[in-house]
């Protein structure tokens, strides 16, 4: 299978350095001819993961996305989702055709409020069946070191969804197979909500208990979002048959896509989400953060994409609409963690 990556941040360069590292040789879009030039030159992404080293001789760059399409049998698009459409309207309606897209965007089309497959869908007519996911619970940073993590792919196909998350699998890297591609998706934009609630809880110096207490309530609102927008499989405790291929139980709520993720990008100090809120509730402003991290939490743009959804799902979220009104409509951090006491249970 012949993989491109569509760009350059710390998640497609890890990806780029786990397809690399199992042999596979792949197209990559790299959206700075300077980055190009570096990564010829000295081997590694001079701005993201520049620890991990790669095998020059397995690297196909790009500045053109369409190059990279047309040379692939799977895209992986790992870019930010705010720059997501902009990036895919240089592309001509039928060149996906007969070709796999692997999202790797955790976060939602903030003009229109699409997941990526529904984005696909509308503008170039693009088939469920060719459409799957990789979600976490997994840093980028994690990746380049090595550490053992796991990745769940996502696919209404059930062998081709094997057959990629095969291509991923390495000493360090487990993965996961499921046929939830809403669910994951939805949770993933979910979890960065609340890792942005954590930080500013960790700003306003909420301690550990609070914090265990909020991020409990947290999972129980995602949970309900889920099952609001007709996502199976959301208990605890309760499986389906185990699967023929791996001999697992089948993945339900407390699986690492959902739970597990949630909870590393509460707790973890590589969260960006998590880093991003902790400046909210430490004073910052919203726009003083974007330009301090220099990165994107995708959490920021998601919390009004959920409101806006919401609108329709009707699921019952305090938390995530406090998190909202913070970041978008001035209500003071103190004020609105004050309120969010108010319903944790």
């Amino acid at each position: 299978m012949r993989f491109g990556i569509i760009g350059s941040g710390s998640w497609a360069t890890a990806l780029a350095k786990i397809l690399t590292g199992n042999d596979h040789t792949i197209q990559w879009a790299v959206r700075s001819e300077k980055v190009i030039n570096h990564l010829n030159l000295r081997q590694h992404n001079p701005n993201y993961l520049s620890s991990v080293y790669f095998d020059i001789s397995k690297l196909r760059l790009h500045t053109n996305v369409r190059a990279v399409v047309e040379s692939s049998d799977c895209i992986v698009i790992a870019i930010p989702s705010a720059y997501a459409v902009e990036v895919l309207n240089e592309l001509d309606a039928d060149i996906l055709k007969d070709k796999m897209v692997l999202s790797a965007i955790k976060g939602i089309l903030p003009l229109n409020n699409l997941l990526l497959n529904q984005y696909l869908s509308q503008q170039f007519g693009f088939p469920e069946s060719s459409y799957f996911t990789v979600m976490g619970p997994c840093h980028a940073e994690e990746v380049a070191a090595e550490k053992l993590s796991y990745l769940t792919f996502s696919g209404t196909v059930a062998a081709a969804t094997r057959e990629i998350a095969a291509c991923f699998t390495t000493e360090y890297l487990n993965t996961v197979v499921n046929d939830d591609v809403m669910g994951v998706q939805f949770a993933a934009i979910l979890k960065n909500i609340y890792a942005l609630g954590a930080g500013i809880a960790h700003g306003l110096e909420y301690g550990d208990n609070f914090l265990s207490v909020l991020i409990a309530n947290c999972a129980d609102e995602m949970a309900g979002f889920l099952q609001r927008s007709g996502i199976p499989h959301m208990e605890v405790g309760v499986h389906e048959a185990e699967d023929g291929v791996t001999h697992k139980k089948s993945p339900n709520y407390a699986a690492s896509v959902y739970l597990g993720d949630l909870l590393v990008t509460c707790y973890s100090l590589f969260s960006r989400n998590r880093s991003f809120g902790t400046m909210i509730g430490k004073g910052y402003s919203v726009s003083a953060t974007k330009l301090e991290m220099n990165m994107v939490a995708e959490g920021y743009n998601a919390s009004r994409c959920i409101h806006e959804i919401n609108k329709r799902v009707s699921a019952v979220m305090p938390i995530a609409e406090t998190i909202y009104q913070i970041l978008w409509e001035q209500l003071s951090p103190a004020k609105g963690f004050k309120m969010i006491e108010e319903v944790l249970v």
